[in-house]
């Protein structure tokens, strides 16, 4: 199994939940109005009068087999929307309880 953590500026918020239904993926805990910047690029999420926007985050678990489908598509709603902000990494779940 695998973990997909994702952090995205909040006008993709329901598109990331419908991405991972369309890929199978049910359960998923997502936090709201956090801030950030992206490390190369992008504008600032501070939730202030000069940066007013926020980001969001979710944290999946998925099995194995699902983790290259959910990266592509975000992958390719990065690359079309690239100024809202959205990364996503995998990490190893070594056990559940």
């Amino acid at each position: 199994m695998k973990a997909i953590f994702i952090s995205y500026g909040q006008a993709y918020n329901e598109e990331i939940v419908e991405l991972l239904e369309e890929c199978g993926q049910r359960g998923f805990t997502r936090w709201e109005d956090i801030g950030g910047r992206g490390s190369e690029t992008g504008i600032p999420h501070y939730g202030n009068h000069a940066w007013p926007s926020m980001n969001n985050a979710v944290l999946t678990i998925v099995e194995d087999s699902k983790v290259d489908s959910i990266m592509e598509k975000l992958r390719r709603k990065d690359e079309q929307f690239g100024d809202l902000g959205l990364r996503a990494f995998v990490w190893n779940i070594e056990q559940t309880c």
